[in-house]
């Protein structure tokens, strides 16, 4: 399964449109953009297991910072700025690492 079977193409090319400049990424923003924040529950997990390129089922910083690179691979990498206010957004339990319901409830929130 790939991003594009439950994220519309056209919503992830304004998603990744949006925020193309460094330092113009907002989590949320790019959420509503690309429909994440339209989806399940259980849509949202395999979208997170997709994102998981190590499948450890979490996501760390070093993952984090390639996160635009998921959804295109020539996209840009997200800046230690960037990269530092997303995990604290979604790290709830303070662990470095974002774990699927940590986004979930980004996502929510």
């Amino acid at each position: 399964m790939s991003l594009t079977d439950i994220l519309s193409p056209s919503d992830i090319a304004a998603a990744l449109r949006d925020c193309q400049a460094p330092d113009s990424f907002s989590p949320k923003k790019f959420f509503q953009i690309s429909g994440m924040s339209k989806k399940t529950s259980s849509q949202l997990k395999e979208i997170f297991r997709i994102l998981d390129n190590d499948q450890s089922g979490f996501i760390e910083e070093d993952e984090l910072k390639y996160f635009l690179q998921r959804f295109e691979c020539g996209a840009r990498v997200l800046t230690t700025a960037e990269t530092k206010t997303f995990l604290a957004a979604a790290d709830h339990d303070g662990d470095g690492k974002i774990g699927a319901e940590g986004i979930n409830l980004f996502i929510y929130r």
